[in-house]
């Protein structure tokens, strides 16, 4: 049996009113996608228990969801902070030249002077762009801007190409 791949989609806010309804900042795009998969995992990778997700809308920047078994604000509020976790296969097929951010992290990142800036360490939703976080000899936040900034991204290599300055 192969190991499932889990994948980070969202975070547990915190509770939305009283009767177990849970506050979720989802990291997809749209947002309301997140609500198409009607089970999820919550917790981390190594430690999730898997819900079902009885109904759920869009509020505003954050999902409004109701588990089935989260039946109050205690309940709720011991969820905060879990992670929503998708297994590879209940996400929809990317378009070319798109990634989840999951694929990202650990990738090296060298420029178009072939100089190695570091590895991505996460990414940062900041409004305009997603900005890559690069560790490397100091840390470097490179906006994930395809064709201007992001040249291309080689997931079987595990590199990613940006036109990227050692100085900047």
């Amino acid at each position: 049996m192969s190991e499932l791949h889990l994948i980070s989609v969202g975070k547990i806010a915190g509770p939305f009113g009283v009767r177990g309804w849970l506050k979720v900042r989802s990291f997809t795009e749209p947002a309301e996608d997140l609500l198409h998969s009607k089970s999820w995992r919550l917790g981390s990778r190594q430690d999730f228990r898997e819900w079902k997700l009885e109904s759920g809308r869009l509020h505003g920047r954050f999902l409004a969801v109701k588990l089935a078994g989260c039946e109050d604000r205690d309940a709720a509020q011991a969820l905060a902070g879990s992670e929503v976790l998708l297994s590879r296969e209940q996400l929809p097929a990317l378009a070319e030249n798109e990634y989840y951010w999951d694929d990202l992290i650990g990738l090296r990142v060298i420029n178009t002077e072939d100089e190695e800036l570091g590895r991505v360490t996460g990414l940062m939703e900041t409004g305009a762009n997603d900005v890559l976080v690069v560790e490397g000899e100091e840390e470097r936040l490179i906006p994930y801007v395809w064709e201007h900034v992001v040249q291309s991204v080689d997931l079987d290599a595990g590199e990613l190409r940006v036109d990227w300055g050692l100085d900047y």
